[in-house]
Order: structure tokens, then C-alpha cells, then sequence
């Protein structure tokens, strides 16, 4: 079976299914099961954290550039969009909710990071904690 994980995962899977279709549930890879579930998390983890880093990178930008905020519409397109997909991770995610309070400054410090990349402004500029609650920051009205 585990050979079968390694080498088809497909097939893999279909076969767990079948074997808990059938009631079988002592010959299921829970190994390789209980890594998927967790990985399934983390995934769904990571994709919350990417679009809220990605987020707060265009806030950084549109409060730090104003100069460029009227050069086209992809700035506000773009925190439109994280903020939809944000919002549609935890309603699909209720529990990622209790992360937030970790993983808003990690993504804070990242977006600083990309923000200071994309703009060439001295990370230094930018305050060394996130000036915003997470409500702020998923608001469709707010812009810093």
C-alpha cells in the first residue's frame, strides 16, 4: 500500500476510499492519511497567509506611494480581490480564524519585505509592527 502512496497517488487514494466503503478500516494507510489531512491544513494555512501578505503589501503601497495610486486601476483591484479571497478561505475555514493573531505579523513582516522589494523604499520606512487590526485590513472600505 505504501508503495502504491509513493508511486500512484491517484490510485492511492481511491483504494482508501474503498477500503472505508467497505468497512475495511484496518488495512487504511493512516500514515499516509494523517499526512494528507494535516497537509490539507497547512495548505489551506499557507494560501491565507499568502493572500493576506500580498494584501498588506498593496496597503503599505497605496499608504507609502500615493504618487502611483492613480496610474491605473491594479492596486485597488488587488486589494479587492485578496480581501474576496480572504474572506472566502475563512468562511470555508472557520477555524483558521484563531491563527490570525500568529499570522498577521508574520505576513506583515513579509509584506514589508515585498513591499520594500517592489518599491525600493528602505524596509526602515515601514513600521516594524503592522499598524493595523486584521479587521482594518479585510475591510472593503479602508485604505490607509
Amino acid at each position: 500500500m505504501k508503495d502504491l502512496y509513493q508511486t500512484d497517488f491517484y490510485s492511492w487514494t481511491q483504494q482508501q476510499a474503498e477500503l472505508i466503503r467497505s468497512g475495511r478500516i484496518a488495512e487504511l494507510d493512516l500514515h499516509n492519511i494523517l499526512e494528507e489531512i494535516e497537509g490539507m491544513g497547512r495548505s489551506d494555512y499557507r494560501a491565507l497567509q499568502s493572500r493576506l501578505t500580498v494584501l498588506l503589501m498593496h496597503l503599505l503601497k497605496w499608504q507609502y506611494q500615493p504618487d502611483k495610486r492613480h496610474t491605473g486601476h491594479s492596486w485597488e483591484s488587488t486589494l479587492k480581490e485578496q480581501r474576496k479571497q480572504i474572506r472566502r478561505l475563512l468562511r470555508a475555514n472557520p477555524g483558521l480564524k484563531s491563527k490570525l493573531p500568529e499570522m498577521l505579523p508574520l505576513a506583515y513582516g513579509d509584506a514589508v519585505e515585498d513591499a520594500h522589494d517592489e518599491t525600493g523604499i528602505p524596509a526602515s520606512t515601514f513600521p516594524n509592527q503592522c499598524p493595523w487590526r486584521f479587521e482594518e485590513v479585510v475591510d472593503a472600505d479602508f485604505k490607509p
